[in-house]
């Protein structure tokens, strides 16, 4: 018989369920159970005293962010150790928030024995394997983010490098004013304005207006700049 080399803690106040995960841990020879809690104090003090590789940590423990503030105290402390999340219900908010912490993944209390032998392996050896929906809202949530508040700040970023005629024509062109039309009411040579329009896509590193300007709208850039001038005014 090999050695048990996978040290898991079961943190779980639902003693059936518990049960269920120490008989499942039992019959795995690469994984040892090292010890079970009810509560997420108890699971913080004990992932102390037994330095487990991977916890299943309930969610809803003594209350029901208890899991996560537990998950938190953890990580901070041993950021090593894999936490794989456990629960009967997911929401989109719980769910991002667990990952936001640096839970491993996340797993339905009643999801088969394979499936949870499974995440424990995956965890220790570094393989997040996300069930199908878990991965779902995790992707949209990151690229919820990544098309928002990052896309926000880079965006201003680049804002700043634009001069004040840059951003004149710039706002004109989130407008909707043809090229023609600038030129009349900013008084220059088409010519001009081709040069200045040449600027802002090159800071923006796009080949064209389109590129931009339905990327700045979705982002509300026009009704900020807006807010803006009207508090400076």
């Amino acid at each position: 018989m090999s050695t048990p080399q996978i040290k898991v803690l079961i943190v779980e106040d639902d003693d059936l369920i518990c049960k269920r995960y120490q008989m499942i841990m039992s019959k795995d020879e690469e994984i040892e159970c090292v010890g079970r809690a009810a509560s997420g104090y108890e699971g913080t003090m004990l992932a102390a005293l037994n330095k487990p590789d991977v916890i299943l940590m309930d969610i809803e423990l003594e209350d029901k962010q208890a899991g996560l503030r537990a998950t938190e105290e953890i990580l901070n402390y041993m950021p090593e150790i894999k936490i794989v999340m456990l629960t009967v219900c997911e929401t989109d908010e719980t769910v991002f928030r667990a990952f936001e912490l640096g839970a491993t993944n996340y797993l339905l209390k009643n999801m088969p024995a394979d499936s949870i032998l499974q995440a424990v392996k995956d965890a220790y050896n570094d393989r997040p394997a996300l069930h199908s929906n878990i991965a779902g809202k995790i992707t949209r949530e990151f690229k919820r983010i990544k098309t928002t508040e990052d896309s926000l700040l880079h965006n201003f970023f680049i804002f700043t490098q634009l001069t004040p005629t840059e951003l004149e024509v710039l706002e004109l062109l989130m407008k909707d004013y043809t090229r023609q039309e600038i030129c009349k009411l900013r008084h220059v040579e088409p010519s001009t304005l081709k040069s200045q329009i040449n600027s802002i896509l090159k800071k923006f590193k796009k080949s064209s207006v389109q590129e931009i300007v339905p990327v700045l709208r979705e982002l509300h850039i026009p009704e900020i700049l807006e807010q803006r001038k009207e508090k400076s005014s």
